[in-house]
């Protein structure tokens, strides 16, 4: 991982590539997810086969409830109770998130309720190229259980026994063995195999991220979750663990972007040699690639030159020191931050409770993590008397009036 002063050139870069990166990777996605709408199953079975080595003709769509039961009598009772943890963790936060129902009164006569409810229907996405995520079934599973979510239905390219063993134990009766863009389209569109979807949930590759972008005209999606971003920032500490963070996300694909951000020479110094010292003990892994193609340490000049940078860049991810609460005053757009050096990244990714499914590419400027707010939808009621409407009707109809909308006042004034 390259050492580099950050300099508005180096940041310039930095995001340059990102943009580049997405700009390449949609028209890809376009492609494949207009194939799949317009030829819906034949289109889905050929991508299956050719990106993911799989006959759908041959095993199926759906992973069958034998399969399920299967994978769940082999695992270990450790396993499970390591799922029983993470999901117990994963409730409580959805819970406390979720959107209550409530009464105001907003003039004489006129009340407002909110009533929750959730969406009809929903696709989760779930990993499962060189891993199957068991973290990101938790991450979409339960917080959809809690928020009372009654059709739920999982893709996952190759998933592996261990992901159908906690799908089993969380209660998902549908799995389908497709991913990639071509998953996504069929989510969104429906094909004879796969049922069309209200909204879509959770993370993947950019050409899954690129493809639910895609289909947002037509469907809806959480939120931008590509490859996985993290920003660490230290001014001293241990640079074994900042060195280990910084590997534990870089390893999840070859774009994933990591960087450490500091102000000291010496420490940025330090982190390298402990990178490459880690990476040896990692053969094979996808860390090698992607801290030398989409990582680097940043020496910023000064804290609010690096805090105008992680801003900027709005990272998924971002550590920072302990005792950090002035800093974080500074910090306007991440993901999730983690503050002090226990603060392992990992524990988030698994079994803090706060959801793991995060914007990347510059979208936590918008918008925060996923959350059980996104499985229902918020609706008003507006109950007027006629008390209410006589304290109201003057004033909507100098409004109305003032807009043009004369049927508007008339609506009203035919009233009186």
């Amino acid at each position: 991982m390259q050492i580099l002063k950050l300099t508005p050139q180096t940041e310039k870069r930095v995001l340059a590539q990102r943009a580049q990166d997405r700009a390449e990777t949609h028209a890809m996605a376009a492609k494949i997810v207009a194939d799949v709408r317009k030829n819906r199953d034949a289109s889905l079975f050929a991508y299956a086969k050719r990106f993911d080595h799989t006959d759908l003709r041959r095993t199926g769509v759906w992973i069958t409830q034998k399969e399920i039961r299967i994978a769940q009598k082999a695992t270990s009772p450790e396993f499970r109770k390591a799922i029983e943890k993470a999901a117990e963790s994963v409730r409580k936060v959805a819970e406390k998130q979720l959107p209550r129902p409530w009464t105001v009164e907003t003039s004489p006569g006129v009340k407002i309720h909110q009533v929750v409810r959730p969406i009809e229907a929903i696709g989760c996405y779930i990993p499962g190229g060189q891993f199957s995520l068991v973290s990101t079934l938790l991450m979409t599973i339960v917080p959809a259980r809690v928020a009372g979510v009654p059709n739920v239905v999982a893709v996952c390219p190759r998933p592996n026994s261990k992901l159908l063993a906690a799908a089993g134990m969380l209660g998902v009766e549908r799995i389908a063995r497709i991913g990639g863009a071509q998953a996504i389209a069929a989510l969104a569109y429906g094909t004879k195999s796969v049922p069309r979807v209200d909204k879509i949930f959770g993370p993947g590759n950019k050409y899954v991220t690129a493809a639910k972008q895609i289909v947002s005209n037509d469907c809806a999606i959480d939120l931008p979750a590509g490859p996985t971003e993290a920003i660490v920032f230290a001014e001293q500490g241990n640079a074994r663990w900042v060195a280990a963070d910084l590997l534990a996300q870089a390893e999840h694909a070859k774009d994933a972007a990591s960087f450490f951000i500091t102000t000291s020479p010496s420490l940025a110094c330090e982190v390298q040699r402990e990178i490459k010292s880690q990476l040896a003990e990692l053969p094979g892994s996808m860390a090698h690639c992607s801290t030398q193609r989409s990582g680097a340490i940043l020496v910023a000049k000064s804290v609010d030159q690096a805090c105008e940078f992680i801003n900027r860049f709005a990272p998924e991810h971002l550590s920072l020191p302990e005792n950090a609460e002035n800093l974080l005053q500074k910090i306007r757009s991440a993901g999730t931050a983690f503050l002090g050096p226990w603060g392992a990244q990992p524990l988030g990714d698994y079994a803090t409770g706060s959801n793991h499914i995060l914007p990347t590419g510059g979208w936590a400027r918008s918008r925060g993590g996923l959350s059980s707010v996104d499985f229902v939808k918020c609706i008003s009621v507006q109950t007027i008397t006629r008390t209410g409407f006589r304290y109201l009707a003057e004033a909507v109809e100098i409004l109305a009036e003032s807009e043009g909308l004369m049927a508007h006042r008339n609506a009203v004034r035919i009233r009186r």
